[in-house]
């Protein structure tokens, strides 16, 4: 059965604002510092309740996404997709407006970041992916009920898989695939990015089944109809 593994050093699932510990994304928050100033500019923190029982899990902040807002996937399209996903399958309640003052809810699902920090061109480096990875590791041990977990892309997917102490050889990402890590059931779904809906590569159905099918294993309820196809595409 796969363990949690221990984070090294700093055990909290919040890293500091002024957070170390990957020095070319320190640099990349800096520049964005003293280019726009009102921004967030920092790492982003998880949105939603620490008792959910749901955990989704992506890539990283978007620059005029997240990391200018400060919560997870808003203000860029991914989150226009995801929120109104929530917001269908009852994972959420309230109005999406792009604005972490929007007084949107979570219910009984939180958000996180494979890294919390916006990465240059949107693309964390595997020694970055491996630093921040303690973080996830935190996030995952604190949340109490937590049985399921969604991860949006590969990366997201073999990150998770090796925090609950997986090897990701065993754990092939698949859009719509199901995988049993101990105690959670982690789904896997293409990235709601506005390239791969625009490609055809992730459908509005095809999310819906994945994050319906994840809602139904956190839920202890069978399995959502139609469910998800597995394809094999590392989008």
């Amino acid at each position: 059965m796969a363990q949690i593994a221990q984070p090294a050093g700093r055990s909290s699932g919040k890293p500091g604002r002024d957070c170390s510990r990957c020095p070319r994304l320190v640099d990349f928050r800096n520049t964005w510092r003293g280019r726009e100033p009102q921004w967030f500019n920092a790492p982003v923190a998880s949105f939603g309740p620490i008792d959910a029982s749901l955990l989704i899990v992506g890539l990283a902040p978007g620059l005029r996404g997240a990391n200018r807002t400060g919560r997870p996937f808003t203000g860029d399209y991914a989150g226009d997709l995801l929120y109104a996903t929530l917001l269908q399958f009852g994972l959420a309640r309230g109005s999406y407006r792009a604005d972490p003052q929007d007084g949107l809810e979570l219910i009984d699902c939180r958000i996180t970041n494979a890294v919390r920090c916006v990465p240059p061109e949107n693309k964390p480096t595997p020694q970055e992916i491996n630093t921040c990875r303690d973080f996830l590791v935190a996030t995952i041990k604190e949340m109490p009920r937590l049985r399921a977990v969604v991860a949006l892309g590969r990366i997201a997917h073999d990150t998770v898989v090796v925090a609950s102490g997986g090897r990701r050889s065993e754990f092939p990402f698949g859009h719509g695939k199901r995988h049993a890590l101990g105690a959670l059931t982690l789904v896997d779904s293409y990235h709601c990015s506005r390239y791969n809906t625009n490609t055809g590569v992730l459908t509005p159905q095809m999310f819906h089944a994945a994050i319906g099918e994840a809602r139904n294993a956190a839920q202890g309820a069978g399995a959502v109809t139609p469910r998800a196809q597995a394809v094999t595409r590392t989008t």
